[in-house]
C-alpha cells in the first residue's frame, strides 16, 4: 500500500505539521469556539462532513485511516497542533478519523471562518494553508483515506474511475485481483463475479459496482445538492484556467460564485504534463499542479465548487428583484444566478477511423498523465497531432516508453508547434516524426488494441504492433448545450462576444445581457493558458459593471418614479 521512498509529508514534516505559538492561538480564538471531548470520543469520522479546523489546546488526538478492514495510524496531535487538511476549506467529508486518546480541549474553526483566517491573518494563514495542502499531497501519495478501485489494471472503467479521482485530487488506490491477494480477498468477500468488475470499496465499507463519475462523486461527497432558491452573483460554467481565474478574482472581490464543470477542474490545461511558457514558471509546471493551485485559491476566497455537475441549458428569468438566469443541470437540478460566465472550453476531436470507440478509454487516450505513462512503460506508442499539446505529450512519454511514433498530417512540424518543443523532440532518440501521415486502421479486440496502421505520403501503408494510441488532434467548441439559449455563435460554433455581436457591447459579453464568454470557447480567443487566465480576470470588471446596472434597474422596477 505504501508508496516507494519517503513521502512529501515526511520530507517536509515541519511545514505539514507545525506547532502554533500561544500568541498565534490567541489570535485564532475570535474565529472559533472551544469544545471538549472525552477520552475515546471521536472528533471526526471518515465520510462525515467535519466541523472545520481544530486547534488542539490540551490533550492528544490520533489520526487514523481505514483500508480493507485495517486501521493505520497517520499521526498524533498534541497541544499547539491543528487538525485538518484541504477538505476542511470547503466543508467536504473527512478522509481520516480523529479520536481523543485522553481528554481533549480544542478550538473549532468552521470552514467559513477558516477562509476568513486565511485572508485576515496573512502570515499565519499562509502557514495553515501550506500545511493543509501538504497533508492532502501526503494522502494522495499514499492513497490514504479514499476508495479502493478493484479491477484489471488496463480495464477501461478502472482507468476511467482512477483518472476521475486523480484529476479531482482525491486519494484512492487501484488493486488488480489478478496480481494482488488483497484485491482477490475483497472480490471473494463480496461475492463479485469477475465480469462485474470493477468495483469500488468506499472508506465506510459500502461497495459500488462500476459507478458513474457522478454517482461516485456524490457518494464520496465531492459534490452535494445545490440550493434551488439561492441566487448567486455569477455562475461560472467550466473550471479550466479561464473559469478558475474568474472564480478567484470574482470571489476575492466579494461576489458569490458557483463554479460548475461536467468532469473536474483543470480542463485541457490540467492534462498537460508540462507547461513551460507560462509567465513566472521558468522551469515549467504541470498543468494539474497549476490548476490545483487555482482550484484551492478559489475555495480560499469562498467560491463554491460543483463537480461533476453538467449544465445542459440556460434560460432567462425576469423577477421584481431584477433579471437572473436559470441553469438546468443534467441531474435535473436548477441553479439561479444574476450573471453567467461561459468558460466551457473545447472538447477533444475524435479520429475518423473505423472502430475507434472499441478502444477508447482503455487503449486510445486523449491526454498523457502518469496513469497512461504507467500503462505504456517500455512499449511502443503512436501519438497523432502537431500542436503544442502533442509535443508536450511526446516529450513526457519519451521518458517512459521504448519508442514514440509521432504522426503529423502536415509537412512541417514547426508550422504548428513552438520551436522549443520541436528542437527538444528532434533531440530525443526514441521519437520518430512521421509527416504527412494518416491513421487508416486499428486492429484488436474491444478494449485491447493490438496494432495501428497508417498511410504515408507515398501511399505506402505501415503497420506496427502498438497497444496504445494517443490523440491530440485539436478540439471543437463545447457549445452544444447553448443551442436553445439564443447565444450567437460563429460558423465554427464558437461564442460571439463584444463588437462581433453589436457595436458598443462589452468586449466579453455575448448576445444575452449578463452572459459572458471567455477562454477557448470564445470566438477569436487566443488558445493559450495565459490568455484564458487574462480573460478570466478581465471579465470580472465587466461583471461588476453589469451587476451594478442590473441593481439600479431592479430598484427602478420596485420603486417607480412618482408622476
Amino acid at each position: 500500500m505504501a508508496a516507494a521512498g519517503p513521502s512529501i509529508v515526511e520530507t517536509r514534516r515541519e511545514q505539514a505539521f507545525p506547532i502554533l505559538e500561544q500568541a498565534e492561538i490567541d489570535r485564532l480564538r475570535r474565529f472559533g469556539e472551544v469544545r471538549r471531548y472525552r477520552s475515546g470520543e471521536t472528533l471526526v469520522r471518515i465520510g462525515e462532513v467535519g466541523r472545520g479546523l481544530a486547534v488542539i489546546l490540551a490533550g492528544r488526538v490520533e489520526i487514523t485511516q481505514h483500508a480493507c478492514d485495517q486501521r493505520y495510524l497517520i499521526t498524533t496531535y498534541e497541544a499547539g497542533a491543528f487538525m485538518g487538511e484541504i477538505a476542511q476549506l470547503s466543508g467536504r467529508p473527512a478522509l481520516v478519523e480523529a479520536t481523543a486518546t485522553e481528554p481533549v480541549e480544542a478550538l473549532i474553526i468552521p470552514p467559513e471562518k477558516l477562509r476568513a483566517v486565511l485572508i485576515a491573518e496573512a502570515e499565519l494563514g499562509e502557514r495553515i494553508m501550506r500545511a493543509l495542502i501538504l497533508r492532502r499531497m501526503g494522502l494522495l501519495e499514499r492513497g490514504v483515506g479514499g476508495p479502493v478501485i478493484v479491477g484489471p489494471t488496463d480495464h477501461g472503467d478502472v482507468l476511467r474511475l482512477s483518472g476521475f479521482l486523480s484529476r479531482n485530487a482525491h486519494p484512492h488506490q487501484s488493486l488488480d485481483p489478478d496480481t494482488d491477494p488483497e484485491a482477490r480477498a475483497i472480490v471473494e468477500r463480496f461475492g463479485v463475479d469477475p465480469g462485474e468488475l470493477p468495483i469500488v470499496l468506499c472508506p465506510d465499507g459500502r461497495l459500488l459496482r462500476n459507478p458513474s463519475e457522478a454517482e461516485l462523486a456524490r457518494y464520496l461527497g465531492l459534490v452535494g445538492p445545490l440550493d434551488p432558491d439561492r441566487v448567486y452573483d455569477v455562475a461560472v460554467v467550466g473550471a479550466g484556467p479561464a473559469g478558475l481565474a474568474t472564480a478567484v478574482y470574482a470571489a476575492s472581490e466579494g461576489l458569490s460564485v458557483l463554479v460548475l464543470d461536467c468532469r473536474t477542474f483543470g480542463g485541457q490545461a490540467g492534462a498537460s504534463m508540462r507547461i513551460e511558457n507560462y509567465l513566472g514558471f521558468p522551469t515549467g509546471i504541470t498543468g494539474m499542479a497549476l490548476m490545483a493551485r487555482a482550484y484551492t485559491q478559489a475555495q480560499k476566497f469562498g467560491a463554491e465548487m460543483a463537480m461533476p455537475d453538467e449544465a445542459v441549458g440556460i434560460e432567462g428569468e425576469d423577477t421584481l428583484g431584477g433579471g437572473s438566469y436559470v441553469l438546468s443541470l443534467l441531474n435535473n437540478e436548477r441553479v439561479r444566478a444574476r450573471s453567467v460566465v461561459i468558460a466551457t472550453g473545447a472538447r477533444y476531436r475524435r479520429l475518423e477511423v473505423p472502430d475507434l470507440e472499441r478502444f477508447e478509454g482503455a487503449c486510445v487516450h486523449y491526454w498523457a498523465s502518469p496513469l497512461e505513462g504507467k500503462l505504456c512503460t517500455g512499449q511502443e506508442v503512436a501519438l497523432v497531432g502537431g500542436g503544442n499539446s502533442a509535443g508536450q505529450a511526446a516529450v513526457y512519454l519519451a521518458g517512459r516508453v521504448a519508442k514514440v511514433w509521432l504522426l503529423v498530417r502536415g509537412r512541417d512540424l514547426g508550422a504548428s508547434m513552438s520551436r522549443y518543443l520541436v528542437d527538444r523532440i528532434e533531440g530525443l532518440p526514441n521519437v520518430e516524426i512521421i509527416t504527412e501521415a494518416q491513421i487508416t486502421g486499428l486492429e484488436g479486440q474491444p478494449g485491447r488494441l493490438e496494432a495501428v496502421r497508417w498511410r504515408l505520403a507515398s501511399g505506402e501503408e505501415v503497420r506496427r504492433p502498438i497497444r496504445h494510441l494517443f490523440l491530440f488532434i485539436g478540439a471543437s467548441p463545447n457549445t452544444q448545450w447553448l443551442d436553445s439559449a439564443r447565444v450567437a455563435l460563429d460558423p465554427k460554433g464558437f461564442v460571439l462576444t463584444g463588437g462581433d455581436v453589436a457595436p458598443g457591447r462589452r468586449s466579453l459579453e455575448t448576445s444575452l445581457d449578463g452572459v459572458f464568454a471567455i477562454g477557448d470557447v470564445r470566438s477569436g480567443s487566443v488558445k493559450r493558458v495565459a490568455a484564458a487566465v487574462g480573460e478570466g480576470a478581465q471579465v470580472v470588471a465587466q461583471l461588476h459593471s453589469f451587476l451594478a446596472k442590473d441593481s439600479v434597474l431592479a430598484r427602478a422596477r420596485r420603486e417607480p418614479l412618482s408622476q
